[in-house]
């Protein structure tokens, strides 16, 4: 920061979130010269592979191709449904499991520590309240930090690395069986524990890994259990199970599976057919209604019924029948979402900011060191959110008045919870009789349970009380998403984006005298705004929304608001899981080229000065290419030595080509030259031979600096690299533009492990 002292575009950079950093350890910043105070561009950190989703059309293709025949074909087809549809109940099933667990540990937590707090509120003890929720919360924590120690893939939503998958860049480990199972135990107690983040991001990936790992019928992680099953063992058909697996978890979490479908096709694959459609909406629909019929059976009794749609659904949103100038929304109305939408573009570009500084600050300093320092990264963040939801319940909230709609349930809460009392989800810490703590009645909630009540509960909240828990949750949110938790996003943007959409609909209402305004399509609005602003998700997010409100139409001003506030948020920077699938360094293609883009063509941006190296190549010339260069890869060739000058003289085109590139340093005498000038600049700590410890070598008489040496002989920068002859200015035309023979690529990540690790042979071994 000292050296962007006086200069307004680094200060732009470093505050609008703008400058990229590579995150490297201290070994590969010594090899490579760098320091950690530079800003350098974000490289791929891992070897990361494409996927072959185009048909290889080869002979033992063809030749299976010929056994084929419509019979063989027709069989092929039916498996493959059968199999999206095991692909929708499984992921029904997981879904079933997640919910039914966070449910039973959020009960058990919040019964305990709401008979201690009512206990002792009489007795003066409220510290021992807050023990035992910290108790509960960090418990939870640690072994969700534990899961995902185990496999670190599995923290977060898991959606950026799905988008990655779809669109043909292999992330490894995403899609493995011990992948799942961290997920799945981890988001549970994560959500258990009371962090601020939400179930229904990691069903996504729950389901991509379903859909990957089931048509296999067999797992990297138990290898003993295979089965004779021939189908669908290619990228192409593994990447359709994978779309398929993620609507599936869409729809089971919203109980949206036309919205899932979209989300796989807007948000997931770039490779897609007519034919995947309507498979990937069969596999949604099985999905939604496995949990549906599940979920509907444990928790009512009455199988069969379908009352429970998703893990999170919204309700009816209804008038009360005995206001006659309540309207949903008017047309009036879409003015103050157009505004709601780019206060919501706003504030997701702040949170996507905010989130982005953090991520690197724990790439920078938390990630290098031991696994534990993230586990205590973890339990800190527990601890705060802990410790803020506590007091701000019983300092922070006001008591108010229990109206009749929350006493007696008004006929659109009644829908959703059917199965409780309304009055259970009210929280009356400290507040006399007929009244309520309204912080704590968030607070001291699931999420799901806070967002209904922000829907549906009318005239229920202080606007000081909406304002300090969006400002609270926003923080805490943002601080949370990118530990080494599982962690979703969806659930805590619209529980924040609910209480902004209430604040306005209070301050309509009470300071404008807008009497027609109904509270819950506001908060449902500002849902929509803040969730768009952060994930800037359009047509599959608008349908999503209309699926889990069961209001058709709500699709108007939804799709407006969720319009506005992408292209506010775009202005600023990029959705959340686009920054963190940059963060992580996959070369993932953009959707669209940039303006600029148009115009170039291949020769622009191509680089003319190749850089080679040699599969003998000494440590100091490795460091020099590492340091001079911006490449990800480079070329490994031999010289052809044997038939070099039959090759020259009977080779007409290549005569000519040694004439135009006679300063190309495609060559021998070139590369050496470059190589050569750009030693110079090293500092002698830096270029150390790793293999000196294999090859035993004499101190010379005077310890001379070797950085002195390297200048005293910078133009053989490659002594003994070649023993038969030496650099030399006399070399012969033949000699200058020997032809090189090519082997392969080799990545610059690589490299750089080969000298991290010490990987080399002496100069004396073949």
């Amino acid at each position: 920061m000292a050296g962007c002292r006086g200069s307004p575009c680094c200060c732009c950079r470093w505050c609008c979130c703008c400058g990229e950093r590579e995150s490297r350890t201290p070994e590969e910043l010594t090899i490579l010269g760098e320091t950690q105070e530079e800003e350098d561009e974000i490289l791929p950190r891992k070897d990361y592979e494409s996927l072959d989703y185009d048909r290889c059309i080869n002979d033992p293709y063809l030749e299976v191709l010929e056994t084929m025949d419509n019979k063989k074909g027709r069989r092929y087809e039916v498996v493959k449904w059968m199999v999206v549809f095991a692909i929708g109940v499984c992921t029904g099933l997981v879904g079933l499991f997640v919910d039914f667990s966070v449910r039973l540990f959020t009960q058990l937590k919040f019964g305990v520590v709401q008979t201690s707090v009512e206990e002792c509120s009489q007795r003066g003890c409220l510290a021992l309240s807050l023990l035992e929720l910290l108790g509960f919360n960090l418990t939870f924590v640690f072994l969700a930090s534990l899961l995902v120690l185990i496999e670190p893939v599995a923290a977060g939503s898991g959606i950026p690395e799905i988008k990655c998958y779809l669109n043909g860049v292999k992330v490894p480990g995403i899609v493995r069986l011990r992948t799942l199972l961290c997920k799945v135990f981890g988001v549970l107690f994560s959500v258990a524990g009371g962090l601020f983040v939400g179930k229904e991001g990691p069903m996504i990936h729950s389901g991509a890994v379903v859909g990957a790992g089931l048509p296999q019928f067999q797992s990297i992680s138990l290898r003993k259990i295979q089965f004779n099953f021939p189908y669908f063992r290619s990228d192409r058909d593994k990447r359709d199970f994978v779309s398929a697996g993620a609507a599936a978890g869409v729809a089971a979490a919203f109980g949206a599976p036309i919205g899932g479908t979209l989300f796989s096709l807007e948000e997931g694959s770039s490779f897609w057919n007519q034919g995947l459609t309507w498979k990937v909406l069969f596999c949604s629909m099985s999905a939604a209604f496995t949990l549906n019929f599940f979920r509907s059976g444990v928790q009512f009794g009455s199988w069969g019924s379908f009352q429970l749609p998703g893990l999170l659904s919204f309700g009816e949103f209804k008038c009360s029948d005995s206001d006659k100038k309540c309207h949903l929304w008017t047309a009036m109305d879409l003015g103050f979402f157009v505004v709601m939408g780019v206060i919501g573009g706003l504030l997701g570009a702040t949170f996507n900011c905010l989130n982005k500084r953090l991520a690197k600050y724990r790439m920078r300093n938390v990630h290098p060191k031991p696994k534990l320092v993230r586990v205590l990264e973890s339990l800190l963040v527990s601890l705060v959110t802990t410790v803020v939801v506590f007091v701000a319940s019983m300092v922070l909230g006001e008591c108010r008045q229990m109206s009749s709609a929350s006493q007696t349930g008004n006929g659109s809460f009644q829908l959703q919870a059917t199965s409780e009392d309304v009055n259970s989800t009210i929280k009356t810490f400290f507040c006399p009789n007929d009244t309520y703590n309204d912080m704590a009645t968030l607070f001291f909630n699931s999420q799901e349970s806070a967002i209904l009540q922000l829907f549906h509960q009318d005239g229920t909240f202080s606007p000081i009380t909406l304002a300090l828990f969006f400002i609270l949750y926003f923080l805490l949110a943002c601080w949370t998403f990118g530990t080494s938790v599982p962690s979703g996003l969806f659930v805590p943007s619209l529980l924040c984006g609910a209480a902004f959409g209430r604040l306005v609909a209070s301050i309509l209402k009470s300071y404008i005298g807008l009497g027609h305004i109904y509270s819950g399509t506001f908060a449902l609005i500002g849902a929509a705004a803040f969730l768009g602003g952060v994930v800037r998700m359009t047509i599959s997010l608008t349908v999503i929304l209309m699926e889990s409100t069961n209001e058709i139409t709500y699709g108007l001003p939804i799709m407006i608001t969720l319009m506005v506030a992408k292209w506010t948020g775009d202005f600023f920077n990029k959705g959340i899981y686009d920054i963190h699938v940059g963060l992580r360094g996959v070369p993932l293609l953009e959707w669209e080229t940039e303006v600029e883009m148009d115009k170039l063509r291949a020769s622009d941006i191509m680089e003319p000065n190749l850089t080679y190296v040699y599969p003998h190549t000494r440590i100091q010339s490795l460091v020099s290419i590492l340091r001079t260069t911006v490449h990800h890869a480079f070329p490994v060739v031999t010289e052809n030595r044997g038939n070099e000058k039959d090759f020259m003289k009977g080779n007409q085109l290549i005569s000519n080509n040694i004439k135009f590139k006679k300063s190309s340093i495609l060559t021998r005498a070139g590369e050496q030259r470059k190589r050569g000038q750009s030693m110079k600049s090293y500092p002698s700590s830096e270029l150390r031979n790793v293999c000196d410890e294999h090859v035993a070598s004499e101190e010379p008489a005077e310890k001379e600096d070797l950085l002195q040496q390297m200048l005293e002989r910078r133009y053989t920068p490659y002594p003994n690299l070649y023993p038969d002859q030496s650099p030399s200015e006399d070399w012969t035309m033949e000699e200058r533009f020997r032809p090189l023979t090519f082997h392969g690529l080799v990545l610059r990540s690589q490299l750089v492990t080969l000298l991290v690790r010490g990987v080399c042979y002496s100069e004396s071994q073949s």
